[in-house]
């Protein structure tokens, strides 16, 4: 035991270190060009009213995700604002504050603490909000590429080639996943008789355990069984981007960069990038990508666009980071166990969950009556 703890502890120490490093990396390349003087200076100098605007671009961004998410959950429960709001502040805050993007593990054990819905049906529900999210990004980049690629200042081909070839890996992979989704929805006895096959080729507890989980998560892809709710999930998606763009345009005003309206879709594709890279709340890759964006297709200055940067990624992180820390002490949650919910020890309680009987709702409407439904 003492050696595995050593294990894992050397593990972590070696993780950390490479974020740190990453962190550096991707700070120091951002900052590089940087007179950081001039940056002070193009801050304090920033149009209030527009930094308002950002401020209530983001706000709306975060209560589109949470009226989405209250969506995908309607056909396995009626899940109240509040509790919606409390997992998505918290599930937020942890991502922001610790590495690997905890707090979309997070968030589904929360909201089962407060619901009657399984952890991992609630998990469900949280992938496919992913799904949602890629698809409507890449469909927006292609609205881009395709109507307003003329309007960018650099026009070089080959900065714009590696978006337009992974935008289109991307967009086969969301669709490919969502067909999937679907068709598990969509065909409730095949999906009850692959979860079959699983708890047969798995031993004993261990087999039950898996089976009911897999039927539970499969549960939480409900509305995809539903095209026209599955719509209007993805409906919701697209104002809730194009309040991210929003942000990105507003905070640009703010700082006297001429960003044309459609290019803070472009913008708003590499923020997502930046956002992807494995740090704490994306810090370095959402700065670093930043200001590609807007100094190299759109020739904004160096330092204004350093100093939008640092405000846009101030104003989307900091506010939710506290208000989730405030939330997560009232409910009684440290980071630890935070870790400990979103790590290794939450997917063994998902499991446990699954496997003790009377928990949640019965098979039969988890996997559709022509599966196993016995307790």
């Amino acid at each position: 035991m003492a050696g595995r703890v050593g294990e894992v502890s050397m593990r972590d120490v070696l993780k950390s270190g490479a974020i740190v490093f990453l962190v550096v990396g991707l700070m120091a390349f951002f900052l590089r060009n940087a007179d950081l003087a001039s940056v002070w200076s193009e801050i304090t100098r920033a149009r209030f009213s527009m930094v308002v605007a950002t401020c209530v671009a983001i706000v709306v961004t975060y209560l589109a995700r949470i009226w989405r998410w209250q969506l995908l959950l309607a056909p396995i429960a009626s899940v109240p604002f509040g509790s919606a709001a409390r997992a998505t502040v918290i599930g937020f805050a942890t991502s922001s504050v610790l590495p690997g993007r905890l707090g979309e593990v997070l968030r589904p054990y929360l909201l089962a603490r407060k619901t009657s819905i399984t952890a991992s049906a609630a998990f469900a529900t949280v992938v496919l909000e992913r799904l949602l999210d890629l698809i409507t990004v890449v469909l927006l980049l292609g609205v881009f590429l395709t109507i307003f690629g003329d309007t960018v200042v650099n026009t070089d081909e080959s900065m714009l080639a590696p978006l337009k070839l992974g935008g289109l890996a991307a967009a086969g992979g969301a669709v490919m996943a969502l067909v999937v989704v679907m068709w598990m929805a969509g065909a409730p006895e095949r999906t009850a008789s692959l979860c079959t096959r699983v708890e047969q080729w798995l031993p004993g507890r261990l087999g039950r355990a898996a089976y009911q989980f897999l039927a539970r998560f499969s549960a939480g892809f409900a509305v995809a069984g539903q095209p026209l709710r599955l719509g209007f999930g993805l409906l919701w998606s697209v104002p809730l981007w194009l309040a991210v763009a929003a942000s990105a345009w507003t905070i640009c005003q703010a700082f006297g960069i001429a960003l044309p309206l459609s290019g803070a879709l472009l913008v708003m594709v590499l923020m997502v990038l930046g956002v992807a890279v494995p740090t704490p709340a994306g810090v370095g890759g959402f700065h670093a990508l930043f200001q590609i964006g807007t100094t190299s297709f759109y020739g904004a200055p160096v330092d204004a666009a350093v100093g939008a940067a640092l405000v846009l990624h101030a104003l989307s992180f900091g506010p939710i980071t506290a208000l989730g820390i405030v939330l997560m002490a009232r409910e009684g949650l440290t980071w630890r166990a935070a870790v400990d919910l979103a790590g290794e020890d939450g997917q063994a309680s998902s499991a446990t969950e699954a496997a003790e009987p009377g928990s949640g709702a019965p098979m039969s409407a988890a996997i559709g009556t022509t599966g196993r439904g016995e307790a």
